[in-house]
């Protein structure tokens, strides 16, 4: 249950996570600068990936801990996302 728990909370972060990088946002332009001098043209989503597959690895292992984690992480990922696209920030 944990590992599927990741699984959908993961699909949200990348779909969130898509949806600012394409959003042209002043901030967001600046960090694909920052990203791709260091880690390339993807390297925000592999950094991303990284995340999940962790939570995904200590899910499986049933660590309920890092769902509560991961829960809060694509809570305040959503927030940031909500600020971005809407031009609040």
């Amino acid at each position: 249950m944990f590992l599927i728990a990741c699984f959908f909370l993961g699909i949200c972060n990348f779909a969130m996570h898509k949806a600012v990088v394409e959003s042209g946002h002043p901030f967001v332009e600046d960090t694909k600068r920052y990203f791709g001098r260091y880690f390339g043209s993807n390297g925000s989503y592999a950094v991303e990936f990284v995340i999940l597959t962790g939570c995904m690895l200590m899910a499986f292992g049933g660590s309920g801990w890092i769902v509560a984690g991961y829960t809060l992480y694509t809570s305040f990922n959503a927030l940031s996302a909500w600020l971005l696209l809407s031009g609040k920030f």
